[in-house]
């Protein structure tokens, strides 16, 4: 549509009188707000708006303006910082289009359009930008907008193919002819497409944005390396500073005339549609020595655009001179570029390099924007998560900073959300994934779980009790020691263990005919949930008789054996676990919620704090704020520089945390001779005995007062160890770090380049205590063994390798040569097949403080079997830095397991054989003390040597 100037008209204006449409590469909310955008637009100075990351980054990123619509949309959901950004930017979108709705009226959908660019992520991805495009034209529901796509070879069909969909598009980041060529392929393309399906062609619009002051900026600085190192042809590359960019940019004008006269273009005019307008962006200049509206002035043609920043468009307002130039000096602009071509300046490289950096570029002001989303949704949300607080050393601070730098350069975050593999090994990692979504899987199915509450609160149970192994059950015995029981439901008990006394004082605890049982088993043949079962089913059977199945839940994966036992026998219900979910990873899945409902936690609240540790986990979150990358990212890098000992100290209210993490982290990290060795619950000590393997997590639940634990971590603070302090404000928000503990730990394994989603060494385990439970079916007897050494009520066994290492003439002697070979950076682990219960609690505590201050390292109190099914891992697998005393003892009593011919003190002793076994095959430095007669006894006499060892 030609448009005449009006009379007096400044430079801005009369540009209509050349059939070019001055556009503004600005938007920020004040400025719609405040009448500044209208006024232009009334004035006739714009007739259009351009936005990029960069434009949101300054506007969103400084200042308060924003800040209502935010809490306005935090009071209603907690969306990711990514989707919080986006109605952000879609508010200004909508509102700066309703400003220029009239001139797209006026100009019948020429003109008035407001510009919204698809994720700079996506900026090589065909099928995401396309899906995007039509998302986000779905959402603003303007007719005027049109959505930015870069003219990367990627994401051209991502270009036809909105088009082919009514779609308005501004093509950006062009450079080369060749490029440009392939953008108008792409558009003839769309038109052609949409017009078969028939489309309404005529309200299809389209701009190509042909990038200008960059080329001149790259091409300048190379004539001046040369020129100054005195270059033979210096006087020739003189005579093309500032002239490549304009002379490119008016060949890509002269391509555009000739495709409007071609016939193709014809077909498609005729049948009413637009042509796709050239619009010159990178039009402020860059270098001083050039005029200030150099890429105006020398661009001016009909059916073209040219998007301004604010600076360009006062200047050219101000002394611009409007006449045509593009069609002016068409032989000069070859002869320039044939020059360019002639002294090897290389364009081409040139513009593919331009292309690349200005994805970059848009990637990098769209990290730098979405950090200030996330930080600002973080301070605003306030007390509402969770708090960091990282103190670091210079060496591991600088090694994390560089981390996330290269996490947020590689889109690693991003890149695991989209479940790639290669963020770790490439192997099945994808397969071991759904953790990432099963919080919002599980808020939008919450009525099946609140009905199962309902009715297990009316059905009246005075007691539940859970019956698992590793993630299945130490996730709900989080729950059930940091939310205690709850009015109207039973009490939450945890059962896992094999030990007959632990089992026994379980069943003393409960009134079978008022108890709800769970068993939980992804597998469903888990030996330790499937042994427990028999047991308490057999007498729940006997006790209640028909009606025992009404008693027992199921949460196993789909078809597994659980799952068809609990069918034959009348199960009350059967949850599914997600296949594609380790057990590990699973305590925001159903084997998490399930026993949460039964003990009475408050679901709803509860599944709201778990999806803000999502939300801020989210892939649009970069690494510097992202709470779960930080985690990973440091844990992972200390471990690299050494510090592999992960020491969690906690405030009571929510010590029991640690065991869960302890498990995560150990049983997903310690692979290949690497990973991270958890140190749970080690009472804090004087720093000589701390060296440089540490890295310390106090968890902290706010109260109003200190907490004893405030000052040792000020000293360690003090000290220059590294330090990471969580802070919770209250104990819901537990469901917070459960995620971002997940996340960290994936992240730690990425760095460590390990696959942390298997467990293979466990696997080992398990088969060595196959073996020998069914040697014992075969013969009524475990394999023999013989002790190398007995002194009173304590005997020693090990291999060969370890007994030779460890030989004494008493126990002291036998236990001081053994811990003798603890060196720098080793760790100690007592692990006790022992009841756990509070004597033998204290017991372990004590002495591991013991060996802690005597040997001046870490060390683990670790309970039998339970740890095979966490930090077993990484004891067999992991580094070869531990030393290990493994304890057993004789059974005060045993109890028979129904339907078998095992017990369970045999099943615990062949579980504490087998795990040795692995251990010594691995060469790791282990000994077995067994503990004869009275269990008080033999834990004070090894208490007594073990003192006089050290």
């Amino acid at each position: 549509m030609t448009a005449s100037a009006p009379t007096g008209a400044n430079p801005l204006q009369a540009l209509a009188g050349a059939q070019q449409s001055p556009w503004l590469d600005f938007i920020r909310r004040s400025f719609v707000e405040d009448g500044s955008l209208a006024a232009l637009v009334h004035a006739g100075d714009i007739r259009g708006v351009t936005s990029n990351p960069a434009i949101f980054q300054k506007a969103i990123g400084d200042g308060t303006e924003y800040d209502a619509q935010m809490r306005a949309l935090l009071a209603k959901s907690t969306p990711t910082p990514g989707a919080l950004y986006e109605r952000l930017a879609i508010t200004d979108i909508q509102a700066a289009a309703k400003v220029l709705a009239p001139v797209y009226e006026q100009t019948q959908g020429t003109d008035g359009f407001v510009s919204l660019e698809v994720s700079p992520y996506l900026a090589r991805d065909e099928h995401g930008t396309t899906q995007e495009a039509a998302r986000l034209w779905a959402d603003v529901a303007a007719p005027n907008l049109m959505v930015k796509i870069p003219a990367t070879p990627q994401s051209i069909p991502a270009i036809r193919q909105s088009i082919a969909a009514g779609i308005n598009v501004n093509v950006t980041l062009i450079f080369s002819l060749a490029a440009y060529r392939d953008v108008v392929e792409a558009w003839l393309t769309g038109l052609e497409e949409l017009h078969a399906k028939g489309g309404n062609l005529s309200r299809v619009a389209s701009v190509a944005s042909f990038f200008v002051s960059r080329i001149d900026a790259r091409i300048d600085s190379a004539i001046d390396q040369r020129t100054s190192a005195g270059d033979a042809q210096a006087a020739a590359l003189a005579t093309l500073r500032g002239k490549v960019a304009i002379a490119n940019a008016k060949l890509a004008y002269a391509y555009w005339q000739d495709i409007m006269q071609s016939p193709r273009w014809k077909v498609l005019e005729a049948a009413g549609a637009q042509t796709q307008r050239l619009l010159w962006a990178s039009t402020g200049t860059k270098d001083k020595a050039y005029s200030d509206v150099l890429y105006v002035d020398s661009l001016i043609g009909p059916q073209t655009v040219n998007t301004l920043p604010p600076a360009t468009m006062d200047a050219f307002r101000d002394h611009g001179t409007v006449r045509e130039t593009l069609t002016a000096g068409l032989d000069d602009a070859r002869h320039i570029l044939a020059e360019t071509q002639r002294l090897g300046l290389d364009l081409d490289s040139v513009t593919d390099a331009l292309l690349d950096e200005g994805v970059t570029a848009f990637e990098e002001a769209f990290d730098t924007l979405l950090a200030s989303v996330a930080a600002k949704q973080a301070a605003l949300m306030g007390d509402s998560l969770t708090g960091l607080k990282t103190s670091l050393p210079a060496d591991l601070s600088a090694a994390v900073t560089q981390a996330q730098d290269d996490w947020r350069r590689n889109g690693t975050i991003r890149r695991l959300w989209a479940k790639d593999a290669t963020v770790w090994t490439g192997g099945t990692e994808a397969d071991w994934l759904n953790w990432l979504t099963i919080v919002d899987d599980r808020a939008a199915n919450l009525a099946e779980l609140e009905a199962f509450q309902t009715e297990v609160r009316a059905r009246g149970f005075t007691q539940v009790l859970l019956m698992g192994m590793g993630g299945s059950s130490l996730g709900p015995e989080v729950l059930a020691t940091t939310f205690g029981k709850h009015e109207g439901f039973g009490h939450l008990y945890i059962l896992d263990s094999t030990d007959p006394q632990q089992v026994a004082a379980t069943e003393k605890k409960l009134d079978i005919a008022h108890t709800l049982f769970i068993v939980a088993s992804k597998s469903g043949s888990t030996l330790e949930p499937s042994i427990m079962l028999s047991y308490f089913h057999d007498l729940a059977k006997r006790t209640l008789g028909a009606q025992a199945g009404a008693h027992f839940v199921a949460i196993t994966d789909p078809g597994s054996s659980l799952e068809k036992l609990a069918q034959a026998e009348g199960f009350w219900k059967i949850f599914h676990g997600d296949p594609k979910i380790g057990g590990r990873y699973s305590v925001l899945s159903n084997f998490g919620l399930v026993p949460a409902a039964a003990a009475g936690v408050p679901l709803h609240p509860f599944v709201a704090d778990a999806l803000r540790g999502v939300r801020l986990c989210d892939a649009s979150v970069p690494p510097a704020v992202n709470r779960g990358v930080q985690l990973g990212l440091i844990l992972g890098t200390a471990a690299r520089l050494g510090r592999d000992k992960l020491t969690i100290l906690a405030t009571p209210e929510i010590a029991d945390f640690g065991a869960w993490m302890e498990q995560l982290v150990a049983e997903s990290t310690g692979k290949n001779g690497l990973g991270i060795i958890p140190i749970d619950n080690e009472t804090p000590g004087s720093l000589r005995h701390y060296g440089a393997d540490r890295l310390f997590v106090y968890l902290r639940l706010a109260p109003e007062h200190r907490h004893e634990q405030d000052e040792a971590i000020a000293t360690l603070r003090e000290a220059g160890q590294p330090v990471l302090t969580i802070t919770l404000h209250n104990r819901r928000q537990i469901a917070q770090e459960f995620f971002h503990w997940e996340m960290a730990t994936a992240v730690a394994g990425a760095v460590l380049g390990i696959h942390p989603f298997d467990q293979q060494d466990v696997e080992f385990s398990k088969i060595e205590t196959r073996r020998l439970t069914e040697a014992y079916e075969k013969t009524g007897s475990l394999p023999p063994e013989a002790p190398f050494a007995s002194f009173g009520p304590l005997s020693f066994f090990a291999d060969p390798a370890n007994a030779a290492a460890t030989q004494g003439a008493d126990a002291v002697a036998v236990l001081k040569a053994h811990f003798a070979r603890v060196q720098p950076s080793d760790y100690v682990a007592l692990l006790a097949y022992l009841p756990r219960n509070r004597d033998t609690q204290e017991w372990m505590q004590h002495t591991r403080l013991h060996l802690r201050d005597g040997l001046n390292c870490a060390t683990a109190a670790e309970f039998g079997p339970r740890f095979l099914h966490s930090t077993g891992q990484a004891y067999k697998a992991g580094p070869n830095t531990g030393v290990f005393l493994q304890i057993t003892a004789d059974n005060a009593q045993d109890l028979p397991i129904p339907g078998t011919s095992l017990t369970f003190g045999l099943v615990e002793s062949a579980q504490a054989r087998g795990d040795f076994s692995v251990l010594a095959e691995r060469e790791r430095r282990i000994i077995r003390v067994h503990l004869h007669g009275s269990l008080k006894e033999g834990l004070a006499a090894l208490a007594t040597a073990l003192h006089d060892a050290l």
